[in-house]
């Protein structure tokens, strides 16, 4: 029986797509079938950033885990009014830490990106081998955040520590989706860690047009300034992140059901999408 086992790889990340189990305690050879490398994509654009993508090929299975990164890709960003603006191959190899996670590009662009609610971006991304990779997004009307809370337990010294409250209402508009960051620090003052505290996607499905109010664990401690982003998405960047999630979760695991990775990318895999960003910051008290 000939079984077909790909990885892919994207924002660095191998990402086990289909995986099988034979009997541990014999040697098999599994004649692998020809693979057909696809153009793997994430882009994401953020209003005054200028605009970045990378370009990677998914790779089979028992091939090497680091991102295939090709150098014969043109890739072209279509601005609201129809200006193409070509992203220049310049990869930084060494992947960059920024508030949304770890980043690596191959391509970029050279001015910020100047983008307001309801702007579509139409991304077209194609190498010499005849591949051809297109997706469009919609920038979405950013959803403000209307107060952070805090509560302090009643332990003392290290284990002194409060939860925080992140509050903001949901448009009636359906299947929105959200993507809430907590970071330690101030980004007014220009300290602002890197990695955030709390990540976490959801959905307003069960909440559609009502209020949020979405809880951290007792993690803070006193005089910390906790900084929550809240980013407006569609419902496709939030399958996509919970298919990385889901695939991360089943990789070298024989009894978990195999994830397909979701995206919006047509005539490739990955992610297309604008982030929507508001900001709000508390200081709890010494």
């Amino acid at each position: 029986m000939k079984r077909k086992i790909n990885w892919l790889v994207l924002g660095g990340v191998p990402l086990l797509a289909l995986a099988g189990c034979g009997k541990l305690q014999n040697n098999i050879d599994v004649p692998l079938p020809t693979y057909s490398a696809e153009l793997a994509v994430e882009c994401y654009l953020e209003p005054g950033k200028v605009p970045s993508l990378a370009v990677t090929t998914s790779v089979p299975y028992l091939s090497t885990v680091l991102p295939q990164v090709p150098t014969d890709v043109t890739v072209t960003l279509t601005m609201p009014n129809g200006t193409p603006v070509p992203l220049t191959f310049s990869p930084n190899y060494q992947a960059l830490i920024d508030t949304t996670g770890v980043k690596f590009h191959s391509h970029i662009g050279r001015v910020p990106l100047v983008a307001r609610p309801g702007d579509v971006f139409t991304l077209d991304v194609r190498d010499t081998q005849g591949r051809h990779a297109t997706s469009t997004t919609t920038m979405l009307a950013p959803v403000p955040i209307d107060s952070m809370n805090y509560k302090f337990n009643d332990k003392t010294g290290a284990e002194h520590k409060a939860y925080v409250l992140t509050n903001f209402r949901d448009p009636s508009t359906p299947d929105d989706a959200y993507r809430l960051q907590l970071h330690k620090g101030d980004p007014a003052r220009g300290v602002l860690l890197k990695r955030p505290e709390v990540d976490n996607s959801f959905e307003d499905r069960l909440l559609n047009g009502q209020e949020f109010v979405v809880g951290t664990s007792y993690r803070f401690y006193p005089g910390d300034t906790v900084t929550a982003t809240l980013y407006h998405t569609d419902e496709t960047y939030f399958r996509f992140r919970k298919s990385v999630s889901d695939a991360r979760g089943a990789n070298g695991n024989p009894f978990a059901q195999p994830s397909a990775i979701y995206g919006n990318v047509r005539g490739g895999i990955g992610i297309f999408t604008v982030l929507s960003a508001t900001t709000a910051t508390k200081i709890l008290p010494k």
